[in-house]
């Protein structure tokens, strides 16, 4: 067999899937700011409320923060 193995694919795939989640998190923040209806979430001293801030939380912490970007707008899966 040539090329690389199904398990060294495995990390290539997530990575691609989440670095996609993270530019329609950003344009969907973006549009939801035109829209009038921005996403805000405020914790403490934590504030997330422009597409930047909701990017770099998703690309720095997108196991978190991207269910959390998802609940913020209504789009609960786990409901």
């Amino acid at each position: 067999m040539t090329g690389p193995s199904t398990t060294a694919l495995v990390p290539l795939v997530f990575l691609a899937v989440a670095l996609t989640a993270d530019a329609w998190v950003y344009a969907d923040a973006k549009g939801r700011i035109r829209r009038g209806r921005p996403a805000v979430f405020a914790v403490g001293s934590i504030r997330m409320a422009t597409p930047e801030a909701w990017f770099l939380g998703c690309l720095l912490a997108w196991v978190v923060v991207f269910p959390l970007y998802l609940t913020v707008t209504g789009r609960n899966p786990f409901r």
